[in-house]
């Protein structure tokens, strides 16, 4: 098992590197830094996602931020708590768990890498959601 979380790991790892566009053929531009402003962007499933822009203004949204495969963060640190890449800023949101039905409210802390990026949860929110400890769990995660 813990093969599998450092695979997965090391995988969720590789991809474009902040900054930088991915075009068609699957090169990546680097973009400039200076002057980007990003606005929000609506994606296929109907979801808007709002990202922080340059004046540094947290996002602000409401409804589904995204499913995330969940491992067990560190089970010392105490509190109901997912570190996530769908999020820049601290803020509480609901993450439910498909597979048993159960949802707990969470702090979202945010963490460095791309939104597909996998994600830690706590292991008072992995018990309350009825998932395996030792297990990556596909959850999906509603800001409010």
């Amino acid at each position: 098992m813990r093969r599998m979380i450092m695979i997965v790991l090391c995988v969720t790892g590789c991809g474009t590197l902040p900054g930088q566009l991915e075009t068609a053929s699957g090169a990546a531009n680097v973009s400039s830094a200076s002057g980007d402003v990003q606005r929000p962007v609506a994606r296929s499933d109907g979801v808007v996602a709002t990202e922080a822009s340059v004046s540094g203004t947290p996002e602000v949204s409401v409804g589904t931020l995204g499913r995330t495969i969940a491992s067990l963060g560190n089970p010392g640190e105490p509190g109901l708590w997912l570190k996530t890449p769908l999020v820049s800023a601290e803020r509480k949101a609901r993450v439910s768990n498909p597979a048993t039905g159960q949802a707990v409210e969470v702090t979202l802390i945010p963490i460095e890498g791309p939104r597909t990026a996998g994600s830690r949860m706590s292991l008072a929110a992995m018990q309350a959601l009825g998932a395996p400890l030792g297990d990556l769990v596909e959850v999906d995660v509603f800001g409010f």
